[in-house]
């Protein structure tokens, strides 16, 4: 994959994270405020002050995931991003990283 398609595909995948955070917000499900600042999107819960960091690594073509929980690499495969390590999908291991800091079963969907 060239730089440009992953950076489209990085950008597209941020935003759908954001969203997703959106309409948990909305629904009342989750306290989070997010912000991005060009290719890293930062996720702070509001009562705890934690924080959950995705950005894009273009020249790794990866994305990289910093949470209490550790750091986390993914890359693309078959259509979805995948950990490095252990094969499982960015937006269900997201479900589970922003659950464990939230302190609530959240899950994040991609659209």
């Amino acid at each position: 994959m060239g730089e440009s398609e992953f950076l489209a595909q990085a950008e597209a995948t941020l935003s759908a994270i954001e969203a997703a955070l959106d309409r948990l917000n909305d629904q009342e499900l989750l306290d989070v405020e997010c912000s991005r600042s060009g290719n890293v999107l930062e996720i702070e819960f509001i009562d705890n002050g934690s924080k959950i960091i995705v950005n894009s690594q273009a020249a790794m073509q990866e994305l990289w995931v910093a949470a209490r929980a550790g750091g986390f690499h993914y890359k693309q495969q078959g259509g979805l991003w995948c950990n490095t390590r252990d094969g499982s999908e960015l937006f269900a291991a997201l479900s589970g990283l922003v659950s464990a800091q939230a302190g609530a079963t959240v899950v994040l969907a991609q659209g």
